[in-house]
């Protein structure tokens, strides 16, 4: 097998030899964050997006390898394959060369160019394209009859047309003046343009600026609305430079075959070429602006995953509804529903029960979810708690009431995950436990649902749906394995995304802790059917066991490193409970005695870490929030007014924040900070809690310009 490790470091900027040992520990079937973080000393501390990269890129040399090994043997059967084409093949690692050189051999619909050829005019083209004769010469070399010079001069330009558009330095050239020149054009479609539909693209509708510099989310929109039927795109370079291009490398003389060849090659152009590399272009900017789109998404869902949990807390749960009602559940501390209702806005019976079940199940937190009449369940809500202390109910504690997003929550309630959960519930009771659980936990309810139907990317239809959903597959592994689970207490949706494990062990987990009990220790996981020890190696480390008899157990110290710990216990004559709650211990331990070859201080520093702080939660604490309450709908809201948001989504020009008016308004990038920057999430993150300033107010569209800068 060929090895691409040194090809992969130079395209990453990472050592060949860290290339060489990630290669071979994913050819081992390790997985990322098992890699990452257990196997540090092999990778030289290469993180999880380095040794993506690696991956992404190992697997795409694969391909090209594969591509190249039908290029070969097409090209064989042909009869055509000499040992200096076979060797520039084989050298070849860039797919656009590799196409190029394979290019004349590619197998093709007839061409103009091939009918020419069976018509016999290739001689002559091959005379003209020398352009070293007079044409009259060449009418009386090739015995051409007056009556047919036309159709064989026709024929001969078409097949030097097709030889131009084939050979690699003319499209190099091409290729290289699209990327200096090229201008992204728009037109819109003739009577389309007054179509309802078609005003949210009206932006779009005369567009003609450099490709270079077209953002990603305008060119997303721009073939969005050329995919919907309501404009034209085109991608051109300046014409006469390209042909300039053309005409230094394939017009050398002044007579009448160089003026064919200039005919030729202007066909070549129009034809062929300027198509041909239109295309490719057109390719290669969708698949920047996807790869853009996808790391917002990306980016996006990784905070939202990591959003701060509440914890095992007995909550209420409201999904508000103005006209069917609000549907009211109320959730144990584990998540399990107790209770379930519908309540009215404004009507004094709604208060009573709120009251009578706040009392009844002496609830610790209320969920509210942020959709439509969230602000009215929610001062609903206030009032129950305000005037409670004048019924006959009592609490111990006053709940804290937090609003949650709602976005995903009507898919999950739908799916077959949800039907299984709650099989004699409807999809409105549901959603309602969606709401409360998200609050306990945002990560372990979140797996359950689609990623794509969260709502927190931008134009994620548009973008290659392979390649999205294999990066937020990537994305909900990482943040699953970096918070960790209680292998006692997690669902199988949650334990699909431990490393090593999948859909099948997972539910095998769940099915044995259902038949045997709680697993008493990790050694125990080994029982689980298909639980082989290289699939318990790779999962282990992120599975936790809380009550186990070794405190090992509930961290992230993996067990091939247990042996080490109780190493350092005894050398200190302790016990590892005693190093894991005593820093004067942790202290005394020289992490070099413990240098083996296979383990070094990377991995060391990890364990002494974990001692510290065995089984931390890398998610923040949770933050109640408030809206302004004078401000309801968009009419009430004017420009100058500072008032409290959360940051609902970012993009790559900026953030749209929740002022509590059911209308997201609109941070542009140059309105987050008082320095340039490039990135909203340099200065933000989704679900903070922020307050902006607004600065403009569009009342037709229903638009709010908000702005962070200081003044």
């Amino acid at each position: 097998m060929t090895d691409f490790s040194k090809l992969i470091s130079s395209r990453i900027g990472v050592a060949a030899t860290q290339v060489a040992a990630t290669i071979a520990l994913l050819n081992e079937n390790a997985t990322i964050p098992f890699i990452a973080r257990y196997r540090k000393e092999r990778t030289g501390s290469l993180d999880e997006v380095q040794i993506s990269s690696i991956a992404e890129e190992y697997h795409r040399f694969l391909e090209l390898d594969d591509r190249k090994a039908t290029i070969l043997k097409t090209i064989e059967e042909q009869g055509k394959l000499s040992a200096e084409l076979r060797q520039r093949i084989e050298q070849s690692w860039d797919s656009t060369e590799l196409e190029d050189i394979y290019l004349p051999y590619k197998p093709h619909r007839k061409t103009r160019a091939d009918i020419a050829r069976e018509q016999g005019f290739e001689p002559l083209a091959k005379a003209i394209f020398e352009q070293r004769e007079p044409l009259a010469n060449l009418n009386s070399k090739f015995k051409i009859q007056n009556s047919k010079l036309t159709e064989a001069l026709q024929g001969a330009r078409d097949i030097i047309a097709e030889w131009i558009s084939q050979d690699e330095k003319a499209r190099q050239n091409i290729r290289r003046e699209f990327s200096y020149s090229a201008v992204i054009t728009t037109k819109v479609v003739k009577d389309k343009e007054h179509e309802p539909e078609a005003q949210k693209y009206k932006d779009y509708f005369a567009i003609n600026e450099p490709l270079r510099r077209i953002s990603s989310h305008r060119l997303l929109a721009i073939r969005r609305a050329e995919s919907e039927g309501y404009i034209r795109v085109d991608i051109s370079p300046d014409r006469e430079k390209a042909l300039d291009k053309l005409g230094y490398h394939f017009l050398h003389a002044n007579n009448e075959t160089a003026y064919q060849v200039e005919l030729a090659m202007e066909d070549s152009y129009k034809r062929l070429l300027k198509p041909a590399i239109e295309t490719e272009f057109a390719a290669s900017s969708k698949e920047k602006a996807d790869t853009e789109a996808i790391r917002v998404f990306a980016d996006n869902l990784r905070q939202l995953l990591l959003e701060s949990p509440l914890g095992q807390k007995r909550v209420m749960a409201l999904d508000p509804g103005f006209r069917t009602g609000c549907k009211l559940v109320v959730l144990s501390a584990q998540g399990d529903l107790l209770r379930h209702t519908v309540v009215f806005l404004n009507t004094k019976q709604a208060t009573e029960t709120i009251q009578q079940l706040l009392h009844q199940y002496q609830i610790e937190a209320i969920a509210i979810g942020n959709g439509t009449a969230s602000r009215e369940t929610e001062q609903m809500v206030r009032v129950s708690l305000d005037t409670i202390d004048s019924t006959p109910y009592t609490l111990h504690h006053t709940p804290q009431t937090f609003v949650v997003s709602e976005s995903g929550a009507s898919v999950y309630s739908a799916s077959k995950i949800a039907r299984e959960e709650f099989p004699d519930e409807d999809v409105t009771v549901r959603g309602a436990v969606s709401i409360g659980r998200r609050l306990m936990d945002p990560l372990a309810e979140l797996v359950k649902i689609d990623p794509k139907s969260i709502g927190v990317g931008q134009y994620q239809h548009d973008v290659n749906q392979t390649r999205l959903a294999e990066s937020l597959k990537l994305t909900v592994e990482s943040v699953v394995n970096r918070v960790g689970v209680d292998v006692n207490t997690a669902s199988k949706h949650i334990l699909t995304y431990i490393s090593g494990l999948g859909p099948a062990l997972a539910q095998n987990i769940v099915n044995y802790r259902s038949e045997h009990g709680a697993f008493p220790n990790r050694k125990a996981l080994l029982q689980v059917p298909k639980m082989g020890s290289k699939t318990y190696e790779q999962a282990a480390g992120f599975l936790r066991v809380t009550n186990s008899d070794n405190p090992l157990d509930n961290s992230a110290v993996h067990p091939e490193s247990y042996s080490i710990v109780e190493r350092m216990a005894k050398d200190l004559k302790c016990t590892v409970s005693d190093l894991m709650s005593r820093a004067d211990l942790r202290q005394k331990i020289d992490l070099q005695r413990y240098v083996t070859n296979e383990v070094g201080i990377p991995t060391l520093t990890d364990i002494l870490n974990e001692l510290e702080k065995p089984s931390r939660d890398p998610r923040t604490q949770i933050e109640e929030f408030h809206f302004a309450e004078n401000v309801h709908t968009i009419d009430d809201v004017q420009v100058g007014m500072v008032l409290p948001g959360i940051i609902t989504n970012i993009s790559n020009f900026g953030a749209f924040c929740d002022i509590g008016i059911h209308k997201d308004g609109l941070i542009h990038i140059s309105e987050m900070a008082n320095r340039r920057i490039s990135n909203p999430s340099e200065v933000v993150s989704l679900h903070q809690h922020v307050r902006v300033r607004v600065i403009d107010i569009d009342r037709v569209r229903g638009r709010i310009q908000l702005s962070l800068k200081q003044h």
